[in-house]
């Protein structure tokens, strides 16, 4: 067990079905999802629902390019397509809205080659996307100033596949919906220190032990600190923090309208008059939570952009940790040394696309006992291998 805590013991009182240690967006489906089996559920949140990278303002939801077709874009494909349907079950159960939206995507195209490519994702997309969203090459912005029409001096793109939620609105469905299941419980406040996996049982501050069956760690970027501490030296740093930093403007902006997408930068038109732009990917950084100056240059980024948000004002500044597993894809399932403790964590920039079927497939592989239907390069496994190579 490595430096796990050996000590920790069951408590005397009955086992939790399933511990999901983490209330973020990955923690929240995967206690749905098993709320749904049946199974009674605790989730441990250290803070309040959402307080970590969960709970920014961006709430992009964007495909990966149809060129090269593989698992891991199938996989995306599929979430994205069935996460409509699951919004809208969630919307009509608890009377909320997640401010979700199959709004598409636009890319400008900046240069002639550029144009070319553009054209040929397109009839990449007639395959990978089954035809059924579009990936076409125009001339014209979307609206006056959405985007600037000096950065698509070679067209833009438009995909119909990207859709946008409002994270926090997300994240209030879900806990609305889990708050209605009477086999699901959810504690705030209650930070975990320590989970032996072996015992079956985790430690939290204070030193109150709750027993298990099943442990789902799903606690973003303090995920890999669990998972050092269960690891042997040679598998450790399994992933690490990225910061992001993002704002939230106020405008009058057709909330139908597409995000629009050009290297890294996003502009976001929600529910409300609101516009969300972002976001920084910051692998160093002095404090994880505050905002500075690359925020700034993302705003005037944005602007240049977007003009249609030149004069919007600021409403909030927002940064966080994400967490970034060492194969850059999500780490999902079940830890190949203990088989009580499945992981969900690393999604980076895709979670909120792609958390309702990651939730999915761990529950089906805790259940069965057998691999999960993920992608070979999701499994925790596979970023093992990773981190002892590295």
């Amino acid at each position: 067990m490595g430096k796990a805590d050996s000590r920790l013991k069951a408590t005397g009182q009955p086992a939790v079905d399933v511990l999901v240690v983490g209330g973020g967006i990955m923690g929240l489906w995967a206690a749905l999802m098993a709320g749904r089996e049946g199974l009674s559920v605790l989730v441990l949140e250290r803070g309040r629902i959402g307080a970590g990278a969960s709970g920014g303002v961006l709430g992009a939801l964007m495909p990966h390019l149809p060129d090269r077709w593989n698992a891991k874009k199938q996989f995306q494909f599929d979430a994205l397509v069935s996460l409509e349907a699951e919004v809208a079950g969630l919307e009509a159960r608890t009377g909320l809205s997640a401010g979700y939206r199959r709004c598409g995507r636009v890319i400008p195209l900046a240069k002639p080659h550029l144009r070319q490519i553009a054209l040929g994702h397109g009839r990449d997309a007639e395959t990978s996307w089954r035809g059924e969203f579009a990936f076409t090459v125009g001339d014209e912005p979307v609206a006056p100033g959405w985007p600037a029409t000096s950065s698509m001096a070679c067209g833009l793109v438009f995909e119909g596949l990207a859709a946008r939620v409002s994270p926090r609105g997300l994240l209030a469905v879900l806990r609305a919906a889990l708050d209605g299941m009477a086999n699901v419980a959810l504690r705030e406040g209650a930070e975990a220190t320590a989970i032996d996996p072996v015992a079956g049982a985790v430690r939290l501050v204070g030193g109150e032990r709750i027993a298990f069956g099943h442990a789902i760690l799903s606690a973003g970027v303090s995920s890999f600190g669990f998972m050092d501490s269960l690891c042997s030296p040679l598998a450790r740093a399994a992933g690490s923090a990225v910061k992001g930093q993002a704002a939230l403007l106020e405008a009058d902006i057709d909330p139908a309208f597409p995000i629009v997408f050009s290297d890294g930068l996003y502009v976001v038109a929600h529910e409300g008059g609101k516009v969300a732009v972002g976001s920084t990917s910051e692998n160093t950084f002095a404090d994880p939570l505050s905002t500075d100056h690359r925020l700034d240059d993302v705003i005037s980024q944005a602007r240049l952009m977007v003009p249609a948000i030149a004069q919007a004002k600021v409403v909030e500044r927002w940064a966080g940790l994400r967490p970034k597993a060492i194969g850059r894809d999500p780490m999902i399932g079940l830890h190949p040394d203990f088989r009580r403790l499945s992981l969900m964590t690393g999604g980076f920039k895709i979670s909120f696309g792609v958390a309702h079927e990651l939730a999915r497939a761990v529950i089906e592989e805790m259940k069965a006992g057998t691999p999960s239907s993920v992608p070979a390069s999701f499994s925790v496994e596979a970023h093992l291998r990773e981190a002892r190579r590295a």
